[in-house]
């Protein structure tokens, strides 16, 4: 029964492990300036896909506890909302080291950089907000409301706004995505892959810190 539970987080370890050795092992087109630092398609963007995801999933809880106003979906919400948001992090840091060698700079102020940094500077607002308040419920609710704020200017920050303008960024300013020109079959056998990877390892932090906040709460209501 608890293998049967457990199966996706066995597949999670090895979809990490195929990620990781064929991300640096199979070939890959070799292309002018990206050379090599291609391979970084593997890391960046299914991080990049991940935070989406499960930051998703964090407003649907927040959506979940403005309706039942049942303590243990503010819980998730702000759990998969740590993770989300240290998964977008790990992106724009990795989406730095790719600049550095195809850009020249690990920053250069392209509007997807700063678009990506300012959304996620509006979720770290979202924990500090959590802080300030003491009243559980009244956290609680407040943090929802804004949660759902942030999701909302997340998406035309990340999909709309660089699409509009000038951008070094793939996929965006008139640019070519990947998909176009360069992501060929035996690079589609990993990247795939590593978007359910990432994601799914996500999750399981995200299940993690849940169950910790649970029985850190069990055992104050018992002391």
């Amino acid at each position: 029964m608890k293998m049967n539970q457990n199966w996706w987080k066995i597949l999670t370890v090895l979809l990490l492990l195929y990620t990781c050795i064929a991300g640096f092992l199979f070939t890959t087109p070799r292309l002018p300036i990206l050379n090599e630092s291609i391979r970084n398609l593997y890391f960046h963007v299914p991080m990049w896909f991940g935070m989406i995801l499960i930051l998703t999933a964090s407003v649907v809880y927040s959506v979940l506890y403005l309706r039942n106003q049942k303590p243990i979906e503010d819980i998730r919400a702000s759990q998969a909302a740590q993770v989300g948001v240290f998964w977008g992090i790990l992106g724009l840091l990795t989406g730095m080291i790719w600049a550095h060698y195809t850009w020249g700079k690990a920053w250069s102020n392209d509007v997807k950089q700063t678009s990506s940094a300012i959304a996620l500077l509006i979720y770290l607002a979202y924990f500090i907000l959590r802080d300030t308040i003491k009243d559980e419920q009244k956290k609680a609710g407040i943090s929802a409301v804004y949660n759902i704020y942030a999701y909302a200017a997340m998406i035309p920050l990340l999909f709309i706004l660089p699409r509009l303008t000038d951008s070094l960024h793939p996929g965006n300013g008139g640019n070519p995505g990947f998909n176009a020109y360069d992501l060929d079959s035996n690079m589609r056998l990993v990247f795939y892959p590593a978007i359910l990877a990432w994601t799914l390892l996500g999750w399981w932090i995200f299940t993690i810190k849940v169950r910790y906040i649970k029985v850190k709460n069990y055992l104050i209501s018992k002391n």
